[in-house]
């Protein structure tokens, strides 16, 4: 598969402002921010440290109206395969594929 992805302009752990009262939520994940507005988010979701779940959120900016409605799994292909060698998600959970894709 050839990899069409731009480069990555910002990588960071991002935190969250809470836009009613103000509190900051820090350590809220990794995010890589791509030159063409895409993003690749990952976050962990659960209490403890046994049976968390790693939650990949994956968002490409498409500016062409013509590309819109397609199928945004073959749209994303080149992205997954960025945030799966980004992360060794893989190599670390043992796992091959995702158990929810929405």
């Amino acid at each position: 598969m050839r990899l069409d992805v731009s480069n990555v302009v910002n990588a960071d752990e991002f935190e969250y402002k809470d836009p009613v009262d103000g509190s900051i939520s820090k350590h809220q994940g990794i995010r890589y921010l791509f030159e063409d507005g895409s993003r690749l988010v990952f976050r962990r979701s659960g209490t403890g440290s046994e049976g968390a779940t790693v939650r990949l959120y994956i968002e490409q900016y498409e500016k062409d109206p013509s590309k819109m409605g397609g199928d945004s799994q073959e749209a994303l292909a080149p992205l997954v395969e960025v945030a799966l060698k980004l992360s060794k998600m893989q190599e670390f959970t043992g796992r091959s594929s995702p158990t929810f894709i929405t």
